[in-house]
């Protein structure tokens, strides 16, 4: 635990790289403060939260984490898990889910489950990041176009289709102010300037509102100020409260009635499944970004101090009214080019957001609902990897395709967790399936250099791979069939380097088979600790009906020796 801060204040740090951070957090501060809050309106609720999220999170991950260089905040891959949970929960049933997914994150750091992101195949990561990248972006239309619609609710296609239906209720004021935010989003980066692009994209977006609405009285966009409003201690306003997150028990928020959400048995075991569901996603997310971030820093994370790290960060968040958060590659991989090599970034770059709350809020209100969408576009696009996904469809074998394409179609039409399970379970099913084609039994030859002229009343079998449950039957069937004339089979397992309780009890099976025949058996150059196991189950040295040998000269000598009996 609190690795990266540890090795980071066992270091020599140099007044240059204080600086250094100091900026680079500040730089990623710039990029993190609008994503904060429309990652936030993407998932349900006010943009303050959001920002929460990257105040608290922030800090309390980059000390506790076991990665110098991660940014952590709300991100985009968790708008379609946590969408769901506020339109059924509300606020409360969220920061509740978020804060068990902590619990979760922290059992699996503990677990030294840090692996866990190298056991996930590529096709499924990249089927459920695209999946998750097309409901973003279908989720920001609405806004994005200004359709009359009050609320998507329901499942991806029944969403969909209201959109579509929607259509002939378009704003042109909206889509306006839209069009001019994405349009400078995708040419900001030709001008090569170091300012980032979504933060030019959204002055244009709003400066153009403003502008546009002086010129004409009847020119109107919803911005954040006529969509969020607040309450607090008896003062209300639109827009963003310039307060600092203030302490309260995530289950004394409202649930989606307005009432306060409270703590029980039965609301937790409501809320565990999307509380597994964050935690999974979030630290698939948290060891991805981590692994990127190791490639392009040099550096080395620690993946079970992450994951504590994350857990910690996500069971805090919730009491300051954050969000789930996990680290963002995005804002890391700004970071690290920034020049950020040391936790100090990231507490910077919270502490520029908390700034901002505090100074920034009354021109933040102004932000145009459709710059907010067409920035969630944006981010949907580069999130779905659509170059990554079609080499994928292009250059991957049949198995694999197929895994990619049921992912990527499940995140969209189900959800992420269905997505993951059925495509590791796939996975799996296809990676067995391929190891036992790399299992085989062949006959060696009688007359062969490695053991001479053999008898015609002994035969070797060469099984070469793993014994497993998948393989074990296929690969020794072929033994229990024997001829008349036959007196001694010699299995040489010198390749075999796995056996499991399946191809214990199979050989077991042969063992039996073959002493009901009065056919001796020889085992050829098994590994001891695989020997061990055979003992335990039974088969041992028996004179005249098992034996076992190291070479296979080894092995025909014994052969022979028992038909001479």
């Amino acid at each position: 635990m609190f690795s990266a801060l540890r090795k980071s204040l066992a270091s020599k740090i140099t007044l240059s790289d204080i600086q250094e951070n100091i900026l680079s957090g500040l730089a990623v501060g710039v990029i993190a403060l609008p994503l904060s809050m429309a990652l936030a309106i993407a998932s349900g609720v006010p943009p303050q939260h959001g920002l929460y999220t990257a105040i608290v999170a922030g800090i309390v991950i980059a000390l506790s984490g076991g990665s110098k260089v991660n940014i952590s905040g709300p991100t985009a891959a968790f708008v379609v898990v946590l969408l769901p949970i506020v339109q059924q929960f509300g606020i409360g049933g969220l920061l509740v889910s978020g804060f068990m997914a902590g619990i979760i994150m922290i059992l699996m750091g503990v677990g030294k489950l840090g692996k866990l992101i190298e056991i996930v195949p590529y096709p499924v990561i990249i089927g459920f990041t695209a999946g998750i990248g097309v409901v973003i972006g279908t989720l920001q239309i609405k806004d994005f176009l200004g359709l009359n619609i009050e609320a998507l609710n329901g499942d991806y296609l029944d969403k969909l289709l209201l959109i579509v239906s929607s259509l002939p209720t378009i704003n042109w004021q909206e889509l306006l102010i839209g069009a001019l935010t994405i349009i400078t989003l995708l040419l900001w980066p030709r001008m090569r300037s170091k300012i980032p692009g979504h933060l030019i994209a959204l002055l244009v977006g709003s400066i153009s509102a403003w502008l546009f609405s002086l010129l004409s009285q009847d020119f109107s966009v919803a911005t954040i100020a006529s969509r969020f409003h607040y309450e607090v201690n008896g003062l209300i306003g639109d827009g963003i409260p310039a307060i600092l997150p203030a302490f309260e028990w995530p289950w004394n928020l409202p649930d989606a009635n307005g009432n306060p959400i409270g703590l029980s048995f039965a609301l937790i075991k409501m809320l565990l499944p999307a509380a597994i569901t964050i935690a999974i996603l979030g630290a698939l997310e948290s060891l991805l970004c981590a692994v990127v971030a190791d490639g392009m820093s040099g550096k080395k994370h620690n993946p079970n101090d992450e994951l504590i790290g994350q857990g910690i960060g996500n069971m805090i968040a919730p009491l300051f009214g954050g969000i789930p958060a996990t680290a963002a590659i995005a804002r890391t991989a700004a970071n690290i080019k920034a020049g950020g090599s040391l936790p100090l970034a990231s507490v910077v770059h919270s502490l520029f957001i908390l700034g901002s709350i505090l100074a920034l809020t009354p021109l933040l209100a102004y932000i145009p609902m459709a710059s907010m969408a067409a920035l969630l576009l944006v981010v949907a696009w580069n999130m779905s990897e659509a170059k990554h996904f079609i080499h994928t469809i292009k250059v991957a074998p049949r198995d694999d395709v197929i895994v990619l394409i049921l992912c990527f179609s499940l995140t969209v039409l189900f959800d992420m967790t269905v997505a993951v399970a059925v495509g590791m379970g796939l996975s799996a099913l296809l990676f067995i399936r391929r190891s036992i084609t790399l299992t085989q039994t062949t006959e060696m030859e009688k007359n062969h250099e490695l053991h001479g002229e053999l008898a015609d009343n002994i035969v070797i079998y060469d099984i070469n791979g793993p014994l497993f449950f998948g393989s074990a039957q296929k690969a020794l069937q072929s033994i229990s069939i024997v001829t008349p004339d036959l007196r001694v089979v010699i299995l040489d397992m010198s390749e075999v380097n796995m056996l499991d309780m399946s191809a214990i009890v199979t050989i077991e099976s042969i063992k039996d088979s073959l002493a009901r025949q009065h056919i001796g058996l020889v085992i050829n150059n098994l590994e001891p600790r695989m020997v061990v196991k055979l003992r335990r189950a039974g088969v041992r040295y028996k004179p005249g009906e098992i034996q076992f040998s190291r070479t296979i000269k080894d092995a025909v000598a014994i052969a022979n020796e028992m038909i001479s009996q």
